[in-house]
C-alpha cells in the first residue's frame, strides 16, 4: 500500500507552537482523507524548529468506484420534475434511466449513477494546497513581494520548500503535483542549518528520518526530550548531583533545537544566598537552562548546586567550552541584577510598600490592588472564626498578601509573586503563620496543586477568591462560553476545594453579601447566580472525584442550599443509600408516585397538597403508609437538622415496604372523588417526605 510524505520546511517555528501544529496537520489530512473515502493504516506528525513532517501509511492507490442509484418521479409525472431529475443525476434523457414498478408506488424512473475512483495522488493535489493555505497557526505572517497580493500565502515564518511524495515502498514514489506562490514540490529538503545545510534528496519516510539523522536533524520531538533528559541527568550525576527536571522547560527546549547537545556550565557560588526559587527562575526563564540540586544542607533542606545544564544545537569542535563559556557570562549578569533585587527588597519592610498599591489599578471597575487589600483583609479577619485561624493574624497577612507585587523582585519575575512576600515576611520577623499566608494565599491554582491546611492561609486564601468572584459578579463580568480570562472558575474550584479541605462550615450567602457589602453592592442582584456557579463547580469537581452530578443537583434544588461541606455531605450519604436495595426500590416508588401526581394533577388543574383525610384511609395498606410517611418524615427531618444524614437516610428506608405494600394493593385512581384525592394527597405526602433529603425528581437512572 502506498504512503504519503509531506515536509512543510520553513524558518524556525516557535517552540510553544509546534506540537499543536504538528497535530493539526496530521488531523487535517486524514480527515480530508477519510471524508473523501480514502482509509489508511496509520499516521504519525513531526515538527522540529523548521518543519512539520507528516507521515500517513497505507493509502489506497486509488478511491473505490461508486455505483449509486438515485430515485426519480412517477413514470407520467410532469416534465419540469423530469427534468430536474435527469438535470441532477447527469443525464441527458430518460433512455439513460431504468423504470422500476412499486406495487404500492406504481412506476418510477430510477437513474444509475457510476463514477470510477479517482487516483489518490490527484485527490492529494487538491487536498495539501488547500490545507496549506488556510492553516491555523496561532500567529502567522505574509514575506516577500507576493505579501503585497491580498490573499497571498500566510505561514508562521516563510516557508522555503515543500516535500510531498506518494508511492508503495517497492516503487518510486510520485512528486505529489502542486505548486504554492512560487514554493514547488519535489524532493528536496535540508538538513541541520550549521552543522549540514546542504540539499538532502528524500523519496519516501523510510529513505526521510534516516537521511535527516545523517544530517543532523533528530525528527521525532519526544525522541529529541528524551535524549535531553537522560544526557542531563548523565552529566549531573557526573559531578554528584541532581537534575531539576521541568517538563515545561523540557518541552521547550525540545522546540529550540533539532540536534541537541546537553552540556554543563558553573556560576559564582556567592549566588547561593539568594532563594533557590529566584536562581531558578533566572537562568530558565534568560537561558532556558536546568538547574542542578547538591546535597541537602545542615537544616536538611534541599540545597541547589552552582551548576546548570544547557542545551545547544550545534556539536563544536571544542567540545563546547566557547558556548558554555557564553551562557555562564549571561548567567552571572543575570543572578548579579537577581542579587541587588534581592538585597534592595530587604530594605523595605512590606507595609512600608503598602502606599503604593494605590497606583496598581486591579480593574478599572473594582479599584486599586489598595483597596482590594482593605476588602480581603476585613474578609480575612471575618472567616477566621470559621477556619479556626487567629483574626489579628489572618488580618495582618491580608494586609501584607499583595506588597511584593511592588518589589523589583516580582517585577522581573511575577511568577514569583506571594514566594518573595514569604521570603521577605520572614526576613522583617513577622509570625510563621502570616508569611506562609503571603504565599499560600494565591492557592489553589489548579486541579492538582496544593491546598493549604494553615489556618491562616485558608482564611486569607478564601478570602482573596471570594472577594475576585463576588467582585467580578457584581460588575457583571462573568465566564461566557470557553472564555474566562479573570481565571473565576479556578477561583470557585479553590474555594470549593478550601472549604472541603478544611472541613469549613461556611454558608457562602452570608459570605457573598459580605463580600458585596466590601465593594458597596447589594448581593441579592446576583446571589443567586453565583451560588449556581458554585454549584456546577462543585458539580465537576464531585465528578471527578466519582460522584454523580444528578445527585447534586438534587441536593442543591433544595432551599437554602449554601453550605459546600454539607452539600458533599448529603450526596455521599444519599449515593450511599440509592446503593442499596432499599433506596433503589424507594426511587423507583418515588418515580411512579410523582408520575401519577403529575398527570392527575395535570389533568385537573390543581395540586393536591393538603394533608391525607385519616378518616378516608379505607384501606390498611393506605393507613400503614400514613403512619410511615408521618414517622419518617418528622425522622428524617430531625436527623437533617443534626446534619445526621445517614440517619435520614435511614429513615426514609422504612418507607420501602409500605410504599411497595400501596401500590401493590390500593388503586389511586378511585371511583370515589373524595378517596381519590385523599390518595394523591398520600403520594404528595411521599413526595414532600423525599424532599428532606434530596429532591428526588432530579435523580437520573442508576450510575447516571
Amino acid at each position: 500500500m502506498p504512503d504519503l510524505l509531506l515536509e512543510l520546511f520553513s524558518e524556525e517555528i516557535p517552540a510553544r507552537m509546534q506540537r499543536r501544529a504538528a497535530e493539526d496537520l496530521r488531523k487535517l489530512v486524514t480527515d480530508a482523507l477519510v471524508e473523501r473515502g480514502f482509509l489508511y493504516e496509520g499516521a504519525k506528525a513531526f515538527a522540529t524548529p523548521r518543519r512539520l513532517a507528516l507521515h500517513v501509511a497505507g493509502l489506497p492507490p486509488r478511491g473505490q468506484d461508486v455505483r449509486e442509484e438515485r430515485k426519480g418521479p412517477r413514470v407520467g409525472a410532469p416534465e419540469g420534475a423530469v427534468q430536474g431529475f435527469l438535470k441532477s443525476a447527469g443525464l441527458t434523457s430518460l433512455d439513460q434511466a431504468k423504470i422500476v414498478s412499486d406495487p404500492k408506488k406504481g412506476e418510477f424512473y430510477v437513474a444509475v449513477i457510476e463514477r470510477p475512483g479517482r487516483e489518490t495522488i490527484e485527490v492529494l493535489a487538491e487536498i495539501l494546497p488547500a490545507i496549506v493555505k488556510s492553516f491555523p497557526w496561532p500567529k502567522s505572517m505574509r514575506w516577500g513581494a507576493a505579501s503585497r497580493e491580498p490573499g497571498s500565502l500566510r505561514w508562521v515564518r516563510p516557508l522555503h520548500s515543500i516535500v510531498a511524495s506518494f508511492g508503495p515502498e517497492t516503487e518510486t514514489p510520485e512528486v505529489v503535483p502542486f505548486a504554492i506562490e512560487g514554493v514547488e514540490v519535489g524532493f528536496t529538503t535540508h538538513g541541520h542549518r550549521f552543522l549540514a545545510p546542504q540539499p538532502i534528496e528524500v523519496r519516501r519516510f523510510a529513505d526521510y528520518l534516516p537521511a535527516l539523522e545523517r544530517a543532523f536533524v533528530v525528527l521525532d520531538a519526544d525522541r529529541r526530550k528524551d535524549i535531553i533528559l537522560h544526557d542531563a541527568r548523565d552529566l549531573a550525576f557526573a559531578r554528584g548531583l541532581d537534575l531539576v527536571e521541568d517538563e515545561g522547560l523540557l518541552e521547550e527546549v525540545a522546540g529550540l533545537v533539532e540536534w541537541p547537545v546537553t552540556l554543563m556550565g558553573a556560576f559564582d557560588e556567592r549566588f547561593l544566598t539568594i532563594p533557590p526559587e529566584v536562581i531558578r527562575a533566572t537562568i530558565r526563564a534568560n537561558q532556558k537552562c536546568f538547574v542542578l540540586r547538591g546535597a541537602p544542607g545542615p537544616d536538611g533542606r534541599e540545597r541547589l548546586a552552582n551548576a546548570f545544564i544547557l542545551v545547544s544545537n550545534l556539536v563544536a569542535s571544542d567540545g563546547g567550552a566557547a558556548i558554555v563559556a557564553g551562557n555562564e557570562r549571561v548567567v552571572r549578569a543575570r543572578l548579579s541584577d537577581a542579587a541587588f533585587f534581592w538585597e534592595t527588597d530587604r530594605k523595605v519592610r512590606l507595609e512600608d510598600r503598602l502606599q503604593r498599591l494605590e497606583s496598581i489599578v486591579f480593574h478599572e471597575k473594582l479599584g486599586t490592588q489598595a483597596s482590594r487589600v482593605e476588602r480581603i483583609a476585613a474578609l480575612a479577619r471575618a472567616l477566621a472564626p470559621v477556619v479556626g485561624a487567629d483574626a489579628a493574624l489572618a488580618e495582618r497577612a491580608a494586609r501584607l498578601a499583595k506588597a511584593d507585587l511592588v518589589t523589583e523582585m516580582v517585577g522581573e519575575f511575577p511568577e514569583l509573586q506571594g514566594l518573595m512576600g514569604r521570603y521577605y515576611a520572614a526576613e522583617q520577623g513577622e509570625p510563621p503563620a502570616v508569611a506562609a499566608a503571603i504565599e499560600e494565599h494565591y492557592k489553589p491554582l489548579g486541579p492538582s496543586d496544593r491546598v493549604p491546611s494553615e489556618p491562616v492561609s485558608v482564611a486569607v486564601a478564601l478570602a482573596d477568591k471570594l472577594d475576585t468572584l463576588v467582585g467580578f459578579w457584581a460588575i457583571d463580568e462573568k465566564p461566557t462560553g470557553s472564555k474566562d480570562p479573570y481565571a473565576l472558575r479556578r477561583a470557585a474550584l479553590g474555594v470549593i476545594r478550601l472549604i472541603l479541605a478544611s472541613e469549613a462550615r461556611l454558608p457562602l450567602r452570608a459570605q457573598i453579601a459580605a463580600a458585596a457589602a466590601g465593594h458597596g453592592h447589594d448581593s441579592n442582584a446576583f446571589a443567586d447566580d453565583l451560588l449556581a456557579f458554585f454549584a456546577d463547580r462543585l458539580k465537576v469537581y464531585l465528578r471527578d472525584q466519582g460522584a454523580r452530578h444528578d445527585l447534586i443537583d438534587a441536593v442543591f434544588a433544595l432551599p437554602g442550599q449554601d453550605d459546600l461541606l454539607m452539600v458533599v455531605r448529603r450526596v455521599e450519604a444519599l449515593g450511599r443509600f440509592l446503593d442499596t436495595e432499599d433506596g433503589r426500590n424507594l426511587l423507583a416508588g418515588y418515580r411512579r408516585a410523582a408520575n401519577i401526581l403529575r398527570i392527575e394533577e395535570k389533568k385537573d388543574g390543581r395540586a393536591y397538597d393538603a394533608a391525607p383525610d385519616r378518616a378516608l384511609l379505607s384501606l390498611p395498606e393506605e393507613a400503614a403508609l400514613a403512619d410511615a410517611l408521618q414517622t419518617a418524615g418528622a425522622e428524617a427531618a430531625r436527623a437533617v437538622s443534626a446534619e445526621d444524614f445517614e440517619g435520614a437516610m435511614r429513615a426514609l428506608s422504612t418507607l420501602r415496604a409500605p410504599v411497595d405494600a400501596f401500590f401493590d394493593t390500593v388503586t389511586v385512581n378511585a371511583e370515589d372523588a373524595g378517596l381519590r384525592a385523599n390518595r394523591l394527597a398520600l403520594l404528595n405526602a411521599l413526595r414532600a417526605a423525599t424532599r428532606e433529603v434530596a429532591d428526588f425528581s432530579r435523580i437520573g437512572g442508576e450510575g447516571r
